[in-house]
């Protein structure tokens, strides 16, 4: 009884006529099952895309973090597809498929002019940050479509100081080698190589260090 009165609650809040109640749990279901013709023939019927869970969660970002691609192909058919919609912790679609090693949705969401440099944590950030064998390749995309290489998060960190902390080695070279600068630091006065040494990855923060000293073949020298 509990369970059934919070889902009328949210349904109420979130605005969701009495008559879509039903719809309502069959579209999340189906995002989870990776049903692409229930989620179709819901948006046929009318259903708003762009509904959020109790979470506050979109069905877009619930897809690609369930990696039920079949179901966000089938929410990217719609029209009135919000693809810019964030979450609580301002994460857009393309942020969360840029992570999940998710090429093709990456592609398609630039395709629908999903915004690559927002501000904050970006979609590169998030793509240094994953550990599939795509992230190179999602990496290169983003810069190809103008991603900042040096953005900033709100406390200045760098996709190259996620990318040593978290992610792939191959992530960190590429980000090198398209002239990410190894020798920024963050509002904590923490760089790359600190990233890297904080979480015991000493071969990154010797990728670092030798990226720094390429950079100033010079220094130290009379």
């Amino acid at each position: 009884m509990k369970i059934q009165r919070r889902s009328l609650w949210w349904l109420a809040v979130a605005g969701i006529a009495p008559a879509w109640a039903g719809s309502y749990e069959d579209f999340f279901a189906a995002i989870q099952r990776d049903d692409a013709s229930t989620i179709t023939a819901l948006l046929q019927r009318g259903f708003d895309p762009n509904t959020r869970d109790p979470k506050g969660q979109v069905g877009l970002t619930l897809a690609l973090q369930a990696g039920t691609l079949k179901a966000f192909h089938a929410l990217m058919q719609a029209r009135n597809l919000q693809v810019e919609a964030r979450n609580a912790e301002d994460e857009s679609p393309l942020m969360m498929a840029a992570l999940r090693g998710h090429v093709d949705a990456v592609r398609a969401l630039i395709a629908r002019d999903a915004d690559i440099n927002k501000t904050g944590w970006t979609p590169l950030h998030y793509a240094a940050t994953g550990t599939q064998p795509q992230q190179p390749e999602i990496i290169a995309l983003l810069l190809e479509h103008h991603a900042f290489i040096d953005a900033a998060s709100p406390n200045g960190t760098t996709p190259l100081m996620m990318a040593v902390h978290y992610g792939t080695r191959e992530s960190v070279q590429l980000l090198l080698k398209e002239g990410a600068d190894p020798s920024l630091k963050n509002q904590l006065g923490l760089g790359a190589a600190d990233f890297a040494l904080r979480a015991s990855r000493k071969d990154m923060a010797d990728m670092i260090a030798a990226a720094i000293r390429q950079r100033q073949p010079n220094r130290g020298r009379w």
